[in-house]
């Protein structure tokens, strides 16, 4: 029986790139796209960890289904690790890859220091709290122009030093296989029956009642009592 699991996005690159590498395990994607309107996770909070843990939690809350989320962005080492979890909102809010290459590239410009590191944390929650998480890390370079028409986000100024190309450059398959996301869900398709099993029990089980503390209600405790 195939494992549900709800992607908390709807951005098609990244559900392209999720269904690509769990194709192959007992886990049955879905998508934002795949429901009605539902409000978005505020994403508040100071590290991948938490954001990713934030986003599915609310998605799973929201749809009384497991959610599986990501929070990835680009660390950059000239500049303190910016703009690390603001990656997708670097320009504004409503700005665009394009928008925030722009900007990255401008904060870049005379620096000699381009290090650079996507860096990504897989949460996977139910509904009752409980989760599990993954992550994956991969380094780079910073361009000082774009190359490549694929990928989305910052790929097209991420070099990939081992291949000499840029994410954007790099064939989704082999992309895949060496980025962030990719090394994060490795480990994740790599337990898939382990999760299949603990997403069975916390679906399934039970909280306990909430103590019933009226046979204490007429105790008399004004007075010390030897035991």
């Amino acid at each position: 029986m195939k494992t549900i699991l709800v992607l908390a996005t709807r951005n098609k690159g990244k559900v392209k790139e999720f269904e690509e590498l769990l194709k192959d395990t007992n886990i049955e994607l879905r998508s934002l796209n795949d429901f009605g309107p539902i409000p978005e996770a505020v994403e508040d909070g100071e590290t991948f960890d938490e954001n990713a843990y934030k986003k599915a939690l609310f998605t799973a809350k929201v749809l009384g289904l497991p959610a599986i989320a990501d929070d990835s962005g680009l660390v950059v080492e000239a500049l303190d690790g910016a703009p690390g979890v603001w990656s997708a909102r670097y320009a504004g809010e409503k700005a665009s890859d394009q928008d925030n290459i722009a900007k990255l590239l401008k904060a870049m410009s005379g620096v000699a220091n381009r290090k650079a590191a996507f860096e990504c944390v897989i949460s996977i929650a139910v509904p009752s709290g409980p989760a599990l998480t993954y992550d994956g890390r991969c380094e780079g370079e910073i361009l000082t122009e774009c190359r490549g028409e694929g990928g989305f986000g910052y790929d097209p100024v991420f070099l990939y030093p081992p291949l000499g190309q840029t994410f954007a450059e790099i064939p989704l398959a082999e992309k895949n296989k060496i980025s962030h996301r990719g090394k994060a869900l490795a480990e994740l398709a790599a337990e898939t029956a382990k999760i299949a099993k603990w997403l069975e029990h916390r679906i399934m089980e039970v909280k306990p009642p909430k103590p019933d503390h009226k046979q204490f209600e007429h105790n008399d405790w004004s007075e010390d009592k030897m035991v």
